[in-house]
């Protein structure tokens, strides 16, 4: 059984948690790399963030999950421009218990921008989104001229 580190620290002795300690390496990181380009946390506070998201394609359409947990469909703007999809939105910041203190957070809120440009041929008019578990799912079918197609050889 492998054992976890052990910080010792005066008197006291805790548990290291690795993950826990490159998470803070890469904030810190962050932080400095923010400040080496001259991005202030007010500059920060206004850029819109970037959902995970899965971009796939099947025979028929495009398919694209972006996760959008705790956002309501009210929330979220899907708008395809050319070829290019864009789904935006804004998630409120939580005001945290009243009366308690937060000591770390680490959710998401403010402005989201998820762009992709799709690789081929779409038909605008049959795009959907569907929005349930916290992933919404857009569908975007391909134009006629863009699905595969068998050619029969002769001979």
């Amino acid at each position: 059984m492998a054992s976890l580190p052990i910080r010792r620290t005066g008197r006291n002795q805790t548990l290291m948690n690795p993950t826990r300690e490159f998470e803070d390496i890469y904030d810190r990181m962050g932080q400095l790399m923010n400040f080496a380009f001259g991005l202030t946390p007010a500059a920060l506070a206004d850029m819109p963030w970037v959902p995970l998201a899965d971009l796939s394609e099947t025979d028929d359409a495009y398919i694209v999950r972006v996760e959008l947990p705790g956002v309501n469909k009210d929330q979220v703007d899907v708008q395809l421009q050319g070829g290019e999809l864009v789904i935006t939105g804004e998630i409120p910041e939580d005001s945290g218990q009243e009366g308690g203190r937060r000591h770390r957070s680490t959710r998401r809120a403010g402005r989201f921008e998820f762009r992709a440009y799709l690789p081929g041929d779409v038909n605008p008019e049959g795009v959907t989104g569907q929005l349930s578990d916290g992933v919404l799912t857009v569908t975007v079918p391909k134009s006629e001229a863009a699905k595969p197609r068998k050619i029969e050889i002769t001979g």
